[in-house]
């Protein structure tokens, strides 16, 4: 983790610029909202918008890392999800996605309410899918821990060792929400749970791209200042596939 926060540090003075979204054909892209109907959350935390805007754009220039088998740290997975016995706060969270693009988190305080936090995760979205047809997925999302005198919320942290199943996936980097992912939660806001498909911008993802979602009310649970789980809340009960993601500090 150290040598990859000094390669940050080198490459955040250089001047890198993301390459501007190009018009797209036929399937549509994704509109552009001007005007979002998206509410503020009850609670409304200050973010430093351009440290989170360096990081994303140095984050993309990242590749996918193709999975290995690594043990992961100390996550709670003995537990089976639907067993868990901690009371938390119900919110909405949605994983989205282009088919062979990486896949994003954005959690909710409800479907109406701006995202609460945004995480961009170094896997693909089909990988993502295939893991979810078998049934059970646990993501871990890992950074260091900080020493006592810091006061950082473990969400507002920015980088993460990425995790999926055991095997470590790259990374994963929490950003502000883009305008993009605006109009997914806006064209999403009727969607309580549920999964599917948008439409994608042809000119990124080829004619037949698609940009795919699923959507759920979640368990968010927090253990301790190092520790906190979101649990699928699934309508199936235990017949649906379940999916746990870790936050930690270890």
């Amino acid at each position: 983790m150290h040598a990859l926060m000094e390669d940050l540090k080198l490459r955040l003075t250089s001047n890198h610029v993301e390459s501007p979204a190009r018009s797209s054909g036929t399937p549509p892209p994704l509109a552009t909202p001007r005007h979002s109907s998206l509410v503020q959350p009850s609670q409304k935390k200050k973010r430093k918008t351009k440290a989170l805007r360096v990081f994303r754009s140095v984050f993309r220039t990242f590749p996918i890392i193709a999975p290995t088998t690594c043990k992961m740290g100390s996550i709670p997975l003995g537990i089976p999800d639907s067993h868990h016995t901690s009371s938390g706060t119900r919110v909405t969270g949605t994983l989205y996605g282009y088919r062979k693009g990486r896949v994003s988190l954005s959690v909710q305080e409800t479907p109406r309410c701006l995202p609460t936090l945004v995480v961009e995760l170094a896997m693909q979205t089909n990988v993502l899918q295939k893991e979810m047809s078998l049934g059970m997925v646990r993501i871990a999302l890992e950074c260091e821990k900080r020493s006592d005198k810091d006061k950082t919320r473990l969400l507002d942290e920015i980088l993460w060792t990425l995790y999926c199943n055991g095997k470590k996936s790259g990374y994963g980097v929490k950003r502000e929400a883009t305008e993009e992912d605006l109009n997914v939660m806006e064209l999403l806001k009727p969607v309580s749970m549920g999964a599917g498909v948008l439409p994608g911008n042809s000119e990124v993802e080829g004619p037949d791209g698609e940009l795919a979602y699923m959507r759920s009310y979640f368990e968010h649970v927090v253990g301790s200042k190092d520790s906190e789980t979101l649990y699928m809340l699934s309508p199936d009960g235990n017949n649906g596939p379940e999916l746990s993601i870790f936050f930690v500090r270890i």
